[in-house]
């Protein structure tokens, strides 16, 4: 967006200089101190109010191009309004609505006149008294400036004989060298392998989000529900940071780990796969960069650091389907509607992470919209558990789930998770020869542990349990009847988000 004044013209310059003349000119007006113009300040457009007060915990993206917004608890923010050009799902800031001035717009400022105002010539002056000797001095001056000049160049090509000793000044200040472990060397070494995905339904809704390069044969991984719109018969486009824009399908996608796997049709044969981190040896405190199309603008890089491991997050899109489950990484990094889907990576580039969700307030994003953004809580899903995930999607097409085979509630609680008396859909809360029932869990049993991990709530005890693969041996700690007992179980696999 243009700083400048558009459309104004120009005072010209005067023929001459204006001559002093011997009175003192009457005194003036001042004008403003500021001297520049100042533009009134647009005002703020109405918007549908809506959603829960205080914090709430949404998808960091798609931020949305098509679809109208939509608010509320744990529900993603969306509605940006469309924007042009091959941005991403959602252009924020989102456009300036027509007819909205711009930082200058032409108006007043202070006492004095606005941009573009016309110019008045001065009368002329006598030429006699001091104003012509005044003039007289300029104009000897101007001479011999002119003859000097002359007279250097004359003398500099003359004496230019191939020894000259003439400096001029230098073109550079040097080469700029960025190391491999600063953020611009990561930033320069990872963005190539970025792209950014426009999602478009059928109906002609959708949005925008990130997502990086996976292999060489084409695979991006990003969110599940940054490609959510185009499952369907939609449309899908990921355009890289060269400008290269190629059309691309949706391979696999998991609901509940919010991952998803497409592939560009006419990949190219250059492409360069980041290189993936161990995201179970990150620590509190770790350098991130966070890189993504936050509020539409494209090949954004923020940093900050790891704030905590582990961290239990139940995120939703606003749709109506199921929630997702994560133990997250969480990061101060800024992370926006759009970053969803985009790596987040250690201070050596490699991925460590898959930018998610962040908490947020209800009351709005900049200049009073229904989309809210970064407040520095922000939560991605780690890699460890997102290569499983999009191994899987490539090789079936279908997520593979762990699963102790028991209904648990889901209502927040800090005692730990509860197995009910009733399952989903009428079933049996224990399902009869899976994993919990062979270990010897019943209706009632809360779960407060598993393995070496605190489990508050039936939400975390699910994102927990997805941090592993079906096969696994953890150890579950419970209470019954104020007892508290503890047993070894192996984990089960569900096939699809069904």
């Amino acid at each position: 967006m243009s700083t400048e004044n558009e459309g104004t013209a120009v005072p010209p310059a005067p023929s001459a200089p204006p001559v002093p003349v011997d009175a003192p000119a009457a005194s003036t007006p001042q004008a403003s101190e500021a001297g520049a113009p100042t533009a009134p300040i647009p005002p703020v457009p109405p918007h549908a109010s809506g959603g829960a007060q205080g914090p709430e915990l949404v998808h960091a993206g798609p931020a949305r191009a098509y679809a109208s917004a939509e608010g509320g608890a744990q529900h993603g923010a969306s509605g940006a309004p469309q924007h042009p050009g091959p941005g991403p799902e959602g252009a924020w800031p989102p456009p300036q609505a027509p007819g909205t001035p711009l930082y200058a717009d032409g108006g007043a400022g202070g006492a004095g006149g606005a941009w573009g105002s016309g110019y008045q010539q001065p009368a002329p002056k006598p030429k006699n008294g001091r104003g012509g000797l005044v003039a007289a001095v300029l104009v000897a001056a101007l001479v011999a400036g002119g003859v000097g000049g002359g007279l250097g160049y004359t003398l500099a090509k003359d004496s230019d004989n191939g020894s000259s000793t003439t400096l001029s000044a230098s073109d550079s200040g040097g080469s700029v060298k960025r190391d491999a472990g600063t953020v611009a060397g990561v930033a320069q070494k990872a963005l190539p392998s970025t792209v950014t995905i426009e999602a478009e339904s059928t109906s002609g809704e959708g949005g925008t989000g990130t997502g990086f390069v996976f292999d060489t044969q084409g695979h991006i991984v990003t969110n599940n529900h940054v490609v959510a719109d185009a499952v369907d018969g939609g449309k899908l486009t990921a355009t890289f940071p060269s400008g290269k824009k190629y059309d691309a399908e949706v391979v696999g996608h998991a609901q509940g780990y919010d991952v998803a796997v497409i592939k560009l049709k006419n990949a190219p044969s250059d492409l360069k796969p980041l290189t993936l981190g161990n995201s179970d040896q990150v620590a509190v405190g770790d350098s991130t960069i966070a890189i993504g199309a936050p509020f539409g603008l494209s090949n954004t890089v923020t940093t900050g650091i790891i704030s905590a491991k582990d961290r239990p997050v139940a995120s939703s899109d606003g749709s109506g389907s199921n929630a997702s489950y994560m133990s997250a990484l969480q990061t101060d990094a800024s992370i926006n509607p759009g970053n969803s889907g985009g790596p987040l990576l250690d201070a050596q580039g490699n991925v460590i992470g898959i930018n998610s969700a962040i908490q947020s307030t209800s009351g709005g994003g900049l200049g009073g919209t229904s989309q809210s953004g970064s407040i520095g809580l922000g939560f991605a899903i780690p890699i460890n558990q997102a290569k499983y995930v999009a191994q899987q999607l490539i090789q079936t097409g279908k997520p593979v789930y762990a699963k102790i085979g028991a209904s648990v509630s889901l209502e927040d609680s800090t005692g730990g998770a509860k197995i009910t008396t009733e399952g989903a859909g009428g079933s049996d809360p224990v399902e009869a020869g899976g994993p919990a029932a062979k270990a010897g869990l019943k209706p009632g049993d809360v779960i407060t542990k598993l393995d070496d991990h605190v489990i508050d709530s039936g939400p975390t005890l699910i994102g927990e349990i997805w941090t592993h693969k079906p096969g696994d041996k953890v150890k579950i700690t419970y209470e019954r009847g104020g007892q508290t007992h503890t047993v070894d179980l192996t984990l089960g696999a569900r096939t699809g988000d069904s």
